[in-house]
């Protein structure tokens, strides 16, 4: 099913550009000729390619806009910036250009201005801009959303989750830019951050901080061990869901805050072929086997010492999960936010649509 959506929309984005420079020449230029022509009282009725386009016009938009926040390279701030201006120049064009236009041609023909109907990318134009502008000041400055796009921070996130990112916990920073211009919050340990991937800054993460500047991080059978001091790891019990089986669930209490972390005590954590009680569209499965827990040190076994105005973020999904003990650390000026909130939930690799269970639970 996702795979159909991405590709629908692949091709709806495409012709989102074509379609919408048709729209605007027939809109802003021909159109209002056509009205010229008609009888007093009566329009004349699109040609029937204008009338497909004009109908097309918002479909288009909303596969662009979809494919855009499902791409995980996809700078959706920018896109909001890029919508608020370009609304806002064709609100512009339309006040000082295009208006006068329509009302000299109008009082030509003996006809009131106001009869001359507002063309419809304007009329967009105009909807859009208070809209999108509102969406881009809370979403730079106060709330963002964020899609869970894997199982590496399971069992706190799942992937399809849809949280909420608290954008002023670290400070206020420019959209696009992400420079910082008001506010001093730092990160803590145990937060669960958005940051920027810092091998690919167009792509956002989201990871759980252990490591703050100058602390040396050991990793050793999935415990961590912070400054020489281990980090209580109590083990809850065996997960399996089908997709996972046999892992282990165990709480960590992480400067006196408490989470969930998933693993495995074993050097052979290997994906293994698709489990048939997956219920997900997944292609592989994953299980725990601990014949050589003891013998061979862990898969995830690490020492790390986070040098200073870096951080160090791992998966709570300690054994599938690309974090800082293989791309390394966190610059401050790559965080985004702390995680906050799951609004919603759809993977639309599982079968049965929405987990509505998932709505509301805070992320510790």
């Amino acid at each position: 099913m996702s795979g159909y959506l991405t590709v629908i929309a692949a091709l709806l984005s495409l012709l989102a550009v074509p379609v919408t420079i048709a729209c605007v020449v027939d809109d802003w230029v021909l159109r209002p000729k056509r009205q010229l022509r008609a009888p007093a009282g009566q329009t004349l009725p699109d040609p029937p390619l204008m009338r497909v386009l004009y109908g097309l016009l918002p479909v288009t938009i909303l596969g662009l806009f979809f494919s855009l926040y499902t791409a995980e390279r996809a700078d959706f701030s920018l896109v909001l910036v890029a919508v608020v201006a370009v609304s806002g120049l064709v609100l512009l064009i339309d006040r000082w250009l295009l208006r006068p236009r329509r009302d000299a041609a109008a009082r030509a023909a003996n006809r009131d201005p106001a009869s001359i109907e507002l063309p419809g990318t304007v009329d967009y134009a105009r909807s859009f801009f208070p809209v999108m502008a509102v969406l881009l000041v809370l979403r730079s400055f106060f709330y963002e959303p964020y899609r869970i796009p894997s199982d590496s921070m399971m069992p706190t996130l799942l992937d399809g989750d849809f949280i909420l990112v608290n954008k002023n916990a670290y400070g206020l920073r420019w959209p696009v830019l992400n420079t910082r211009f008001w506010g001093d919050g730092v990160p803590r340990r145990g937060d669960v951050a958005v940051f920027r991937y810092p091998p690919d800054r167009s792509v956002n993460f989201v990871k759980r901080v252990v490591g703050l500047p100058g602390d040396r991080v050991e990793v050793r059978s999935d415990q961590l061990i912070i400054n020489g001091v281990a980090v209580p790891l109590e083990q809850k019990g065996r997960y399996s869901d089908g997709c996972y089986l046999n892992m282990r669930i165990a709480e960590e209490t992480l400067d006196g805050r408490k989470h969930q972390v998933m693993h495995c005590l074993s050097a052979d954590f290997l994906p293994v072929a698709p489990l048939a009680a997956c219920n997900r569209d997944i292609p592989q499965g994953y299980l725990c086997n601990e014949a050589t827990a003891g013998i061979s040190a862990d898969t995830g076994d690490k020492l790390l010492q986070v040098p200073l105005g870096h951080y160090l973020a791992i998966g709570d999904n300690r054994d599938n999960s690309s974090d800082g003990r293989a791309w390394g650390f966190i610059p401050e000026d790559h965080l985004v936010g702390r995680a906050t909130l799951v609004w919603f939930n759809w993977d639309l690799q599982r079968s049965g649509g929405p987990d509505w269970s998932r709505i509301g639970t805070r992320i510790d």
